[in-house]
């Protein structure tokens, strides 16, 4: 694919930091651990809105709904999230996802016991994807970011949520406070 990223089931090529590796391969909700590592969590809401899929998120379909998040910590960005939603069935999954605002979608993900999630994905990405050109517009990035996303279906609707790790995750602590 164009753009300078292959998504893959493992880490190919130089592998992450061991703390960031375990931010990437955390199974529960990123939303929790990341207020469990600081004493000010923030989900600020960038984008919501009908958009196009990006190239390689084979939605199947050019027009979804996409909400594009800074997670932050402290007042510090430390996650990117781009979610997808295929605008081509309606249902409850629709209807909350245009309800969260500026709440996480992980306490929606987590917390409802009728999610089923995929197989996550792990990606590096540089200035050639258009994702990492989203978040270099709105939080500071270093010359290539660490992404994951995976699949979660909801019946007969699914969204593609990907995190982008920004350069500031590693100061949170494994499961503790921001290091200073």
């Amino acid at each position: 694919m164009s753009g300078g990223s292959v998504w893959r089931r493992c880490f190919a090529g130089r592998a992450p930091a061991p703390a960031l590796r375990s931010w990437l391969t955390e199974s529960g909700s990123l939303t929790a651990r990341c207020q469990a590592a600081c004493t000010h969590f923030r989900v600020r809401l960038l984008r919501f809105g009908r958009a196009r899929a990006l190239a390689d998120e084979g939605c199947g379909r050019p027009a979804v709904q996409v909400r594009e998040v800074l997670l932050e910590c402290d007042g510090v960005p430390v996650i990117f999230a781009h979610t997808t939603l295929s605008t081509a069935t309606g249902g409850r999954l629709s209807r909350w996802i245009a309800r969260l605002g500026s709440r996480s979608l992980g306490s929606l993900l987590f917390a409802h016991p009728g999610f089923v999630r995929g197989g996550i994905e792990y990606c590096r990405l540089d200035s050639r994807h258009p994702l990492y050109r989203r978040v270099a517009a709105v939080a500071p990035v270093g010359p290539e970011l660490w992404a994951r996303r995976s699949r979660h279906r909801l019946g007969v609707q699914e969204v593609l949520v990907t995190e982008a790790f920004l350069p500031a995750i590693g100061a949170l602590a494994q499961g503790g406070r921001r290091q200073d």
